[in-house]
């Protein structure tokens, strides 16, 4: 893949393939060739997200459905404001199967997170108006019959914006900080090639090198706890045994 440098002189791709899975709509698929002030934009962006609770993954017993959805919510603010202020350059008129920054964030923000937001924010907050004074509201809401599902669509739509944010590292020329920084980088086993939505088999960095790579580093760990239980078994040994053997 060609790169280019900016001003700053950190490399960049002058062009990558998208591909995202968004739910009610299908897949969006293009060539993103994109100009200095989207790499600028597609950083801001790319912070807001990798620092929000929106792509942090919620466990069964883990997180908070009504924080979940907030982050959501307040994407759409972030949004319109990096758009505001670089105005259309973000947004360039382009040919059939190209991508732009702007083209992107609103597809993301209107396709799939106001669906999801506009179903389920107000049946949560129905069911938030039922809590009894003084209940817990972290065990009120994991009582709702409703979570288990809510959850899941949680899930669906935080792997669009993985996807998204995958795309705006790779744009803006960034490390991927969704990562653990004590994971390798890249992947051993995969370059940094087109960006596409991950949790999709074989469509690049994604959960799927995610386990491998965590199953690659915990068996490492456990061949060096073992090597190291060896190394002081050796030297306790060495220790008790007699002068005299040990002569």
């Amino acid at each position: 893949m060609r790169r280019m440098r900016n001003a700053a002189g950190r490399a960049g791709p002058k062009q990558i393939t998208v591909r995202l899975a968004i739910p009610l709509l299908g897949e969006v698929t293009g060539v993103w060739e994109p100009v200095e002030v989207e790499r600028k934009a597609a950083w801001e962006l790319y912070v807001e997200l990798a620092t929000r609770v929106s792509t942090v993954e919620l466990g069964p017993d883990d997180g908070f459905l009504r924080e979940a959805l907030t982050s959501f919510y307040s994407l759409f603010g972030t949004t319109r404001d990096i758009l505001r202020r670089y105005g259309p350059d973000v947004a360039p008129r382009r040919g059939h199967g190209h991508l732009t920054f702007g083209a992107l964030a609103v597809t993301v923000l209107n396709q799939a997170l106001r669906p999801l937001l506009a179903d389920w924010h107000p049946r949560l907050a129905a069911y938030e108006a039922l809590r009894p004074s003084g209940a817990d509201p972290v065990a009120y809401e994991r009582g709702w019959e409703h979570a288990a599902e809510l959850r899941g669509e949680i899930a669906t739509v935080r792997e669009v914006l993985i996807g998204l944010a995958n795309a705006l590292a790779e744009v803006a020329g960034s490390a991927d900080l969704l990562r653990p920084a004590t994971m390798p980088y890249p992947p051993p086993e995969l370059g940094r090639g087109d960006v596409r939505n991950p949790g999709r088999p074989g469509n690049g960095p994604g959960p799927s090198w995610s386990r491998s790579a965590r199953k690659r580093r915990a068996s490492v760990s456990s061949r060096s706890r073992s090597a190291a239980g060896i190394r002081r078994h050796s030297a306790c040994a060495a220790c008790t045994r007699s002068p005299r053997a040990a002569a």
